[in-house]
């Protein structure tokens, strides 16, 4: 029985890694998050004050699963997000507060902290860009697919987003890795900030547009290209597809046709 599979795990040996001094593995980042949150809003901890513990364990289990990436100067890099810690924590309040400003159907803020994907999605996004930033590989994109999985909200950690962002609803949000978005834009479900390209030679490149101060960009607006980029305070409608530049205080909306018909008659 011991030697059942001995020449299926052979075959499975690929050169490119049993060759290899070792490959990076990945962790399962849920803990890593409900620690985060825990240390940043104590609506996620069982005791109202932090403790110094908890820094501890966050800073512990941080190392391990860069550790387990085979992440190079891991410590080094992990102190300088640390660091960060309260930066990050009061972007997010800012974010909650835009949330809470804008839409009529959030009670409190402790609501929006506690239960909206658009809060939970921009929470891990701005801890994944730190790390992105410290120059650390994989662990900033393990971080955003986690929330992609947990949302449906898909935003690269490379994207530079600002304060007083808000996501209303979310499930099928794409902000592409160059993406720039300006302070207090509100964005809605199923909108799309991509490239209009996909090819490779274009990585390092600015493949995604930038989306200035006060934009609202609504249900499944799409907005493509590097070079594209959306004037403050403009209103992009739902069901747009933009792939040029628009002005400041711009409206563009879709026109659609729409028939409607009563008791059998067109």
């Amino acid at each position: 029985m011991t030697n059942r599979f001995s020449d299926l795990a052979k075959r499975l040996a690929h050169p490119s890694f049993s060759t290899a001094p070792k490959v990076p593995v990945r962790t399962d980042p849920a803990q890593f998050v409900a620690q985060l949150l825990a240390t940043l809003f104590p609506h996620f901890r069982t005791g109202q004050a932090l403790e110094e513990r908890q820094l501890e364990e966050l800073h512990a289990l941080a190392l391990r699963m860069l550790s387990s990436l085979q992440v190079g100067a891991a410590e080094p890099a992990l102190e300088g997000v640390f660091s960060k810690l309260p930066e990050l924590q009061a972007a997010l309040m800012t974010d909650a507060q835009a949330i809470l400003a804008g839409d009529p159907a959030a009670r409190s803020i402790d609501e929006v902290i506690i239960t909206y994907p658009g809060f939970f999605a921009i929470a891990i996004f701005r801890c994944a860009h730190l790390f992105h930033l410290a120059g650390v590989p994989i662990f900033p994109r393990i971080l955003t697919e986690y929330a992609h999985e947990k949302t449906g909200i898909d935003i690269h950690p490379g994207a530079q987003i600002g304060a007083g962002f808000v996501i209303d609803h979310g499930t099928g949000i794409v902000i592409g890795e160059t993406t720039v978005v300006g302070k207090g834009v509100k964005v809605y479900q199923g909108v799309t900030l991509g490239a209009l390209s996909v090819e490779k030679k274009a990585a390092g490149t600015k493949r995604h547009p930038t989306v200035e101060d006060g934009v609202i960009l609504y249900s499944n607006a799409t907005v493509l290209g590097g070079s594209t980029i959306i004037g403050h305070h403009s209103v992009i409608g739902g069901n747009v597809w933009l792939t040029e530049s628009v002005p400041p205080h711009s409206v563009v909306y879709h026109k659609a046709e729409i028939t409607l018909r009563s008791g059998g008659v067109a």
